[in-house]
């Protein structure tokens, strides 16, 4: 069975990941994880989710996958007790040091090897396995044919799991020191600045190393910018069949800074895809991918898979983002007698303006705005506040976990 496994920046984006198709949902802490910046959970807010995680079928991995430094491990040790009375599914763990403890805390919890352990033969993983994991993310730098080989050579009781959407980094599975230089916020502690997303002014479109003249390294230019840091984001809808028979267990979607909105479009996308090719008779549809354009993305790559990191720069030619289409509402409930919706605001919209529906599965359906109305049951001609609860009607029927986007 392969695992869609999705991204839980915090509670709201767990519960879209989940409400979507998720099977798993991998999140942090406040401490220890490599997101510093997404909101993460409290400890109170992990106990709460992972048991709604739990009671949904859905398993709950979090991230202790920082390098912490020696003055550290005291305060680890805590924090890694308080973990294990919440009974997550696995700890997903980087650094030799931090998985030494976990066996020693936590005996019986499962432990995953993060990306950041630059997992790149069967030998490492293999070796990992001896160490007590149960499952190793592998590098972001492989290609599809190195990934056959390693499950070739390793034990079947050793899961691989293995990105398929979502950002990459120009460094070595994330490992990189231009944030710490620029800045002093450290992007192998949860603290990226993302330079490599700079633009950085150039004066030729070619650059040469001295001693290698005859190696000419070229420089996409747009509009007298180039981004020559900044990678394309991988997407890997197209070639879901190749995936599932490429021997990966779990399918990871990176995320967790990004929103609500794309944690729900992108999971139920590679979950429409995956249960096609389920069904014995797959067909591609082209609507995931325009699913998948409809999100807040940098220009869409294939990464690694297809071709090896020393003959593909994968650099973006326009380091910006794609922007999102509008996140209009959720939808918390809907009565079907009356053909009303109670949703909350996430942009402001009007009636008459035209949308789109998201449903679970499903994708997204037009729909028109035909009447909007206050708590109170007024009519309201638009809905301007962030976060305020309205009522809609609809030309067509909608229900509870549905999201409103703009056309």
């Amino acid at each position: 069975m392969i695992e869609l496994l999705s991204p839980a920046g915090n509670r709201e984006k767990m519960n879209a990941a989940i409400r979507y198709g998720a099977d798993a949902v991998y999140l942090a802490g406040h401490s220890f994880g490599m997101r510093s910046a997404a909101d993460n959970f409290a400890l109170d807010e992990l106990k709460d989710a992972i048991a709604y995680a739990h009671s949904r079928g859905v398993r709950v991995y979090i991230t202790v996958n920082t390098m912490p430094r020696q003055h550290e491990y005291g305060r680890l040790r805590e924090y890694l007790s308080l973990l294990g009375a919440m009974e997550p599914d696995a700890l997903i763990v980087a650094d030799l040091g931090v998985l030494a403890l976990v066996k020693e805390v936590l005996p019986h919890m499962e432990i995953h090897i993060s990306t950041q352990a630059n997992a790149v033969s069967a030998a490492a993983c293999r070796a990992f396995a001896a160490l007590g994991a149960k499952r190793v993310v592998l590098a972001r730098e492989l290609t599809l044919e190195e990934i056959r080989a390693i499950r070739a050579d390793t034990p079947d009781s050793l899961e691989l799991e293995a990105f398929i959407h979502g950002s990459m980094c120009v460094s070595y599975s994330g490992r990189c020191l231009l944030s710490n230089f620029f800045t002093g916020q450290d992007g192998n502690r949860g603290a990226c600045k993302q330079p490599c997303r700079w633009n950085y002014k150039v004066n030729a479109l070619v650059v040469t190393e001295e001693k290698r003249p005859d190696i000419l390294i070229p420089i996409e230019e747009e509009k007298g910018e180039a981004f020559i840091m900044s990678s394309k984001d991988t997407c890997m809808i197209e070639h879901i069949p190749v995936l599932m028979e490429s021997g990966i267990n779990s399918f990871k979607i990176e995320g967790r800074m990004k929103s609500a909105y794309y944690t729900a479009v992108v999971t139920n996308a590679y979950r429409m895809a995956i249960d096609a090719y389920r069904t014995g008779a797959y067909q591609y549809d082209p609507r995931w991918r325009e699913e998948l354009e409809s999100v807040s993305h940098r220009e869409y790559g294939t990464g690694y898979y297809f071709t090896p990191s020393f003959e593909n720069a994968n650099t973006c030619q326009n380091g910006g983002y794609i922007k999102e289409k509008a996140y209009l509402a959720d939808v918390l409930s809907y009565d079907e007698a009356k053909g009303l919706a109670l949703c909350v605001q996430k942009n402001k919209f009007s009636q008459g303006e035209g949308a789109v529906v998201l449903s679970p599965g499903k994708i997204g359906a037009p729909c028109r705005v035909e009447a909007l109305y206050n708590e109170a049951m007024e009519p309201i001609p638009s809905v301007p506040h962030p976060q305020m609860r309205f009522y809609i009607k609809t030309d067509v029927a909608l229900r509870e976990g549905d999201i409103l986007r703009g056309e």
